[in-house]
C-alpha cells in the first residue's frame, strides 16, 4: 500500500526483534516508523519529535510498563490512537488498559494483515470523532437553538409542525423552494429533539456526481477505486445516533437510491468496495424543491422512498406568500448585520418597506437576507431600492410576456405579418430548441437523463426546459 499522506507511528517494545518486525511491516506499508525500546523515550518523543499519529505500545517492559506508559501519554494527548500489544493469557491486564483509554489491542503472535486493520481501524476512529468535533463546531448558535424567525400563520403552522414532531423518529421530508429555510427546518426538528447532542450532519445531493456522493454517503475501503488509499467513513457512520440531512433528494441518481432504501428500511449498508454491512441507527430528514410526486411517476424517483421518507410532509411557503414575515426578517437581519459588522444603519420604513413587500423575492429568505447583509457593508439604501424596483419591474414584463406569447405566435404564423428582427429571432430560437429536445427524447423512447447526456444538458436544465417550452409525451 502507498500512502497517499505520510502518518507516523511509534512503536514501543523492549523486544528488539518485535520492534524490528513491526518497522519492516510499516515502513513496506508506506508509513513513518519510530521505535524505541522503553516508556521514558517514548514519552520524550511525544513532547520533543515530530508528530505521531499512532502509538503501539507493549504491556510487558521493565522499569516502566505498557499501562504507566499508557497512562502518561494520555495526560499529555488525550486522543492520540494507541494500539495495546499483549501476550496469551492477560486478559486482566487488556480490561485494564481498555479502560485506561487505549484505543484497541493485539495479541502477540499476531498476522501482519491483523495488524493493518488493527491500525486502520484505529486511525479512522480517529479521524471519525475529529469530523464530529469539527462538525459540531461549525454549527452557529442561531441554528443550535433551531430558531423560527416569523411573523405570519403560514410559517406559525409549520413551527407548531415542529414542535409536534421533533421528539418522534419519524423520518420527515421537507418541501419548498430554494431559499425558502428547509435548513433552518431540519436543524430545529434535530436540536428540539432528544438528539440535540448527537451529531447533525447535512449532505448536498445535488452538489455532487453521483459516483462521488455515493462514497460520499456510505465511505469507502481500501482500494475500493483509484486513490482511494485508506478507508473512509461515510456520513451515515458520522451521522450514527443522531441526524442525517439529506438536501436536494430529489437530485440523487437511481442507482444510489436502492442503496439508501436499504438504510431507511434495515438500518445497514456497506462500504464502497466493502463486504460487511455496516449498521447505524440514524434520523433521516430529506428536503427538495422538486415536486417527487411527479418525479415518481416519470421513474426518475423511487416510489417506495418517497413514501418512507414522507411519513411526515412539512411545506415552507414561499417568500411571496407570507408577506407578513418580509419586514419582520429585513428587520431581524439588519440588527444581526449592524451587529457583526459594527454598524448603525437605518432606513426610512415608509419609503423601503412597501417595496420590499412588492418584490416578489424569487430566491425567497437567502436572498433577502444576502441583499440586507449588502445594504449593510455598503451603507447605500439607494442601491437596495433601485434592485428592488428592478426586479420588481422585471417581474411585470415576464408576466406581460407570458400572456402575449400566444398572440405572437398567431402573427408568426400569418405570412403577412411583420414583426421585429429580435423577436422573430428569439421565436426562431425556442421552436429550434423544442424541436432538438423533442428529437432527443424520442430517440431515447423519453429516457429523460439519455436525452440529457445527448444535448450535453444537465438534467435539472432539461426538465425546466420541457416545462418551459410546454413539452408533453
Amino acid at each position: 500500500m502507498i500512502m497517499n499522506e505520510k502518518i507516523r507511528i511509534l512503536v514501543v517494545d523492549d523486544d528488539e526483534s518485535i520492534r524490528r518486525y513491526i518497522g519492516k511491516l510499516l515502513t513496506q506499508a508506506g508509513y513513518d516508523v519510530l521505535t524505541v525500546s522503553n516508556g521514558k523515550d517514548a514519552l520524550k518523543e511525544l513532547r520533543t519529535g515530530p508528530e505521531i499519529s499512532l502509538a503501539i505500545l507493549d504491556i510487558l517492559m521493565p522499569e516502566m510498563d505498557g499501562l504507566e506508559t499508557l497512562s502518561e501519554i494520555r495526560k499529555l494527548s488525550s486522543d492520540l490512537p494507541i494500539l495495546m500489544l499483549s501476550a496469551l493469557g492477560q486478559t486482566n491486564i487488556i480490561v485494564k488498559a481498555m479502560k485506561a483509554g487505549a484505543t484497541d489491542y493485539l495479541v502477540k503472535p499476531f498476522e501482519e494483515e491483523e495488524l493493518e486493520l488493527a491500525i486502520t481501524k484505529s486511525l479512522e476512529k480517529k479521524k471519525l470523532l475529529t469530523e464530529i468535533s469539527s462538525l459540531k463546531k461549525q454549527l452557529r448558535v442561531d441554528e443550535l437553538r433551531g430558531e423560527f424567525i416569523y411573523n405570519s400563520p403560514k410559517m406559525q403552522r409549520v413551527k407548531d409542525l415542529v414542535d409536534q414532531i421533533a421528539e418522534t423518529d419519524v423520518s420527515v421530508l421537507i418541501e419548498g423552494e430554494s431559499g425558502t429555510g428547509k435548513e433552518l427546518v431540519a436543524r430545529a426538528l434535530h436540536y428540539r429533539s432528544g438528539l440535540k447532542d448527537k451529531p447533525f450532519v447535512k449532505v448536498n445531493c445535488a452538489a455532487l456526481p453521483h459516483e462521488l456522493l455515493e462514497s460520499e454517503l456510505f465511505g469507502y475501503e481500501r482500494g475500493a477505486f483509484t486513490g482511494a488509499y485508506k478507508a473512509k467513513a461515510g456520513k451515515f457512520e458520522l451521522a450514527n445516533n443522531g441526524t442525517i440531512f439529506l438536501d436536494e433528494i430529489g437530485e440523487m441518481d437511481l442507482s444510489i437510491q436502492s442503496k439508501l432504501l436499504q438504510v431507511l428500511q434495515e438500518g445497514t449498508f456497506s462500504r464502497l468496495g466493502g463486504k460487511q454491512d455496516v449498521k447505524v441507527n440514524v434520523r433521516v430528514i430529506a428536503a427538495t424543491n422538486r415536486d417527487l410526486r411527479k418525479a415518481v411517476e416519470e421513474g426518475t424517483f423511487r416510489e417506495d422512498i418517497y413514501y418512507r421518507l414522507n411519513v411526515v410532509n412539512i411545506t415552507i411557503p414561499p417568500l411571496s406568500e407570507r408577506q407578513e414575515d418580509i419586514t419582520y426578517l429585513f428587520e431581524y437581519f439588519l440588527d444581526a448585520y449592524n451587529e457583526k459588522y459594527g454598524k448603525g444603519l437605518q432606513v426610512d420604513k415608509e419609503t423601503l418597506y412597501p417595496l420590499l413587500v412588492s418584490y416578489p423575492w424569487p430566491g425567497n429568505v437567502r436572498e433577502l437576507k444576502n441583499q440586507v447583509k449588502r445594504l449593510v457593508i455598503l451603507g447605500d439604501v439607494g442601491d437596495l431600492m433601485h434592485y428592488l424596483k428592478d426586479g420588481k419591474a422585471h417581474a411585470a414584463h415576464e408576466r406581460q410576456a407570458s400572456i402575449s406569447r400566444p398572440e405572437v405566435l398567431e402573427i408568426e404564423s400569418d405570412g403577412d405579418e411583420i414583426i421585429p428582427l429580435k423577436l422573430a429571432a428569439k421565436e426562431a430560437s425556442i421552436k429550434a430548441e423544442r424541436d432538438m429536445i423533442l428529437k432527443a427524447l424520442r430517440g431515447t423512447n423519453w429516457n429523460k437523463k439519455k436525452a440529457a447526456h445527448l444535448l450535453q444538458i444537465s438534467y435539472k436544465a432539461l426538465l425546466y426546459k420541457i416545462k418551459e417550452c410546454g413539452i408533453e409525451k
